[in-house]
């Protein structure tokens, strides 16, 4: 599976239908490539990291096993629960 293509998407609000429209694939070939069951093209690869603005390589790294929670620790992930935390604070 594609854990930080999931993430991005999900922090970007983004619905998978959306994306192909945009992007011009398939969707249930998109959905197939962001749960790992398909290996993306190169064009696909580099379209989806455009449109998402992020970094290809790291985009597209694989992760076999385990669960997402393991991704927690990611800089930008702790910084959205920092924000939130001042955030409930402050209210």
């Amino acid at each position: 599976m594609y854990p930080n293509l999931k993430i991005v998407i999900f922090k970007k609000g983004m619905h998978q239908n959306r994306i192909s429209k945009v992007l011009g694939i398939n969707e249930a070939n998109l959905s197939k490539i962001i749960h790992g069951y398909r290996e993306p093209s190169e064009s696909q690869k580099r379209l989806l990291a455009v449109f998402l603005e992020t970094d290809e390589v790291w985009l597209f790294e694989r992760f076999e096993g385990g669960t997402l929670s393991q991704f927690a620790g990611s800089p930008d992930l702790r910084q959205d629960s920092k924000d939130d935390d001042l955030n409930s604070k402050n209210t």
